[in-house]
C-alpha cells in the first residue's frame, strides 16, 4: 500500500486503575506496561519486516495518555524506533496539558499529526471527567470542536512541528456534534491551509550580525 506509518491504539490493562484508589501499587503499573510490551513486541517485529512504523495516539483509555505515561512506554520498549506517536492535541488540552510541549519532549517520535480542536467549559458545574453526558451536550466540561472554534493553540503547535522538522501530513480529525459537517469540513481545510506556514529560511537579524 506504500504506507510508512500506521496510527492507532494499543489498549491498556490498567486504565481502570487510573485514579489510584483503591490503591494502585507500583507493581500493578509495571505489570500493565509489561503486558503491553509482551503483546505488541511480535506485532512490531512484523512492522519491522514490512518497513512500517506505528504511531500510538496518546489518548485516555490508552496505556500512554499523557506526557509521563508516554515517556514510560518508550522506556519500556527501550526506545524502539518502530514505536512513536500520533500527535493529537485535543486529548492533551482537555487534560490540562500544553500540547506543544509534548512535541518538544519527543521531537523524533512524532510520526503523524491530527489537527483536532476541543473547547473547555469548566464553569464550576462540570469537570474534565465528562459527567456521563453525551458528546455535544453543552453542559459537559469539554467538547470536541471544529478547527478554530476551540481552545487548542495551533500556532504554537505548528511552530514546534517546524522546529523539529516534521514534514508529514496534518490530518484533520473532525468531531463536532454542534456543527453541520458540510459547513465544518471546508472551513477546517481552510484553517489548516492558513495555519500550515513553513519555517523561515533566513535569520531576521542576519545583517545586524555582520558588523
Amino acid at each position: 500500500m506504500g504506507c510508512g506509518v500506521v496510527t492507532g491504539f494499543m489498549g491498556s490493562p490498567i486504565w481502570k486503575a487510573w485514579y489510584s484508589f483503591p490503591a494502585t501499587t507500583d507493581e500493578m503499573v509495571e505489570k500493565g506496561f509489561d503486558k503491553i510490551v509482551s503483546l505488541w513486541t511480535p506485532i512490531f517485529d512484523e512492522f519491522d519486516r514490512c518497513g512500517v512504523k506505528f504511531g500510538l495516539e496518546v489518548h485516555p483509555t490508552e496505556i500512554a495518555f499523557d506526557l509521563y505515561t508516554a515517556q514510560k512506554l518508550l522506556e519500556k520498549f527501550k526506545n524502539r524506533p518502530t514505536l512513536g506517536f500520533n500527535f493529537d492535541p485535543s486529548h492533551l488540552t482537555w487534560q490540562g496539558l500544553e500540547p506543544h510541549l509534548f512535541i518538544r519532549e519527543f521531537p523524533k517520535k512524532i510520526y503523524h499529526v491530527h489537527m483536532k480542536d476541543v473547547s473547555l467549559n469548566l464553569d464550576g458545574k462540570a469537570g474534565i471527567l465528562g459527567s456521563h453526558l453525551p458528546f455535544g451536550d453543552v453542559r459537559r466540561g469539554w467538547n470536541f470542536r471544529s478547527l478554530g472554534h476551540g481552545d487548542v493553540n495551533f500556532e504554537d503547535i505548528v511552530r514546534e512541528l517546524n522546529a523539529i522538522g516534521y514534514a508529514g501530513p496534518l490530518s484533520v480529525e473532525w468531531e463536532d456534534n454542534g456543527m453541520d459537517r458540510e459547513f465544518g469540513a471546508p472551513e477546517s481545510l481552510a484553517f489548516v491551509q492558513d495555519m500550515n506556514f513553513a519555517p523561515s529560511t533566513v535569520a531576521f537579524d542576519k545583517e545586524m550580525k555582520k558588523g
